[in-house]
């Protein structure tokens, strides 16, 4: 068997890319399988994003010594099975400056590292962060993708999506990296620009999500390429008549104090944090501010904050993922357990507030394992009290 048969399994693409790209793609029949596999190589970059678009890939990976990898529902997987050398990544990364247009190597070989973003019409938008290691290049792109999800073959809660109908204040979507939060807060932009008429203005790291202009006017600003920082587009953003903000990530002091600014002065702020918990989210913002503003910060957080929703992507039985919930919708009760520093009592609240619409998250896991969607280790490995759910499984 050669080389090449050896190969023929690792990737199976549709005929008609081969037909397009006859130079790029070896027919071949396994000596071993009655399986006819066409091997893509992947030494051209434009088809190499063409597949992974096809193939809803969210990353690409370009590294040195190991195969040309997607990322695909939260999962690496090699799409050939010989390695790049050093000078097949310098190749395909070369590529990648070309797609993009403008842009010399001059930052990542002095600097070490390049993030930037370049679009192909009619197939995506790429967010590039190319950089060196091991003495080679290397590089992850990340496809950003011109059609909007269907938040319904997402999971994601009817009652999530309404909060598009809040005018102003602070709703907060949180989780871990890869949680999905960016793809729920462009499903909550989406209805805004579908139903109401309002400046939307979008500040990202990347920008994840494009969004034409409907009954809305959408513009998006990403950090390093449209401005400097989060807090300066920040500030910028509250001269520039908004009705809504979306701020990609609360990352600091400054972006968090003018975030609670600016949602206090009448705009609806949507943004996210690293914390699993509606509890947990607002001890992380008001653990930020030095100990002599806390206070202030706790009364400003009560009348501002309207929703936490917090979420996990959880394999399910069948190998895709599926997203849990804890959805904190802030009433009276709330607002007094936020202003007087009782967080720890807001999880009673929840478990309390279903008619309003409100979850926990073990709860929502719960539900999950008993639909059958989940298995119970993934139930207990993703609970937030695994030693109480595993009395109700």
């Amino acid at each position: 068997m050669t080389r090449l048969d050896a190969r023929c399994n690792m990737l199976l693409l549709r005929p008609n890319l081969c037909e397009r790209r006859p130079d790029v793609c070896t027919l071949s029949i396994c000596a071993d399988s009655e399986t006819v596999g066409m091997v893509f190589f992947m030494n051209d970059m434009m088809q190499a994003l063409q597949v992974a678009i096809e193939r809803k890939a969210s990353d690409i990976f370009i590294v040195s010594g190991f195969p040309m990898a997607f990322k695909i529902n939260d999962v690496i997987e090699p799409v050939d099975a010989e390695r790049l050398m050093p000078e097949a990544t310098e190749s395909l990364i070369r590529q990648i400056y070309e797609l993009e247009g403008s842009r010399g190597m001059d930052i990542l070989n002095r600097e070490g590292d390049d993030d930037f973003s370049f679009s192909i019409p009619g197939l995506g938008r790429f967010r590039c962060n190319a950089y060196k290691q091991r003495n080679s290049l290397a590089a992850v792109l990340r496809a950003v993708y011109f059609s909007l999800p269907d938040y319904r073959t997402l999971n994601i809660p009817e009652t999530v999506v309404e909060l598009s109908a809040k005018k102003k204040g602070l709703v907060l979507i949180t989780g871990s990296a890869g949680s999905g939060k960016s793809t729920t807060l462009a499903c909550i932009i989406d209805r805004i620009n579908n139903t109401r008429r309002s400046h939307v203005i979008t500040i990202e790291d990347p920008i994840e999500f494009l969004h034409s202009h409907k009954k809305s006017i959408v513009s998006q600003r990403e950090v390093s390429h449209d401005t400097a920082s989060y807090a300066q587009a920040l500030r910028a953003a509250l001269r520039q008549s908004p009705d809504v903000i979306l701020l990609g990530e609360m990352r600091d002091f400054h972006t968090i104090q003018t975030a609670l600014t600016a949602a206090e002065t009448g705009q609806l702020v949507l943004s996210t944090l690293h914390t699993i918990g509606a509890a947990k989210t607002v001890d992380r913002i008001v653990d930020v501010f030095p100990g002599d503003q806390q206070q202030q910060v706790r009364i400003q957080l009560s009348m501002v904050l309207e929703a936490v929703v917090s979420q996990q992507l959880i394999p399910t039985v069948d190998g895709k993922l599926v997203p849990a919930f804890e959805i904190m919708l802030v009433n009276s009760a709330i607002r007094n357990l936020i202003r007087e520093g009782k967080t720890y009592q807001i999880d009673n609240v929840l478990f309390t507030g279903a008619s309003e619409g409100m979850r926990t998250m073990d709860g929502d896991i719960l539900r999950l394992y008993k639909s059958g969607v989940i298995s119970k280790d993934n139930a207990l490995l993703y609970s937030v009290n695994p030693d109480a759910l595993v009395r109700k499984l």
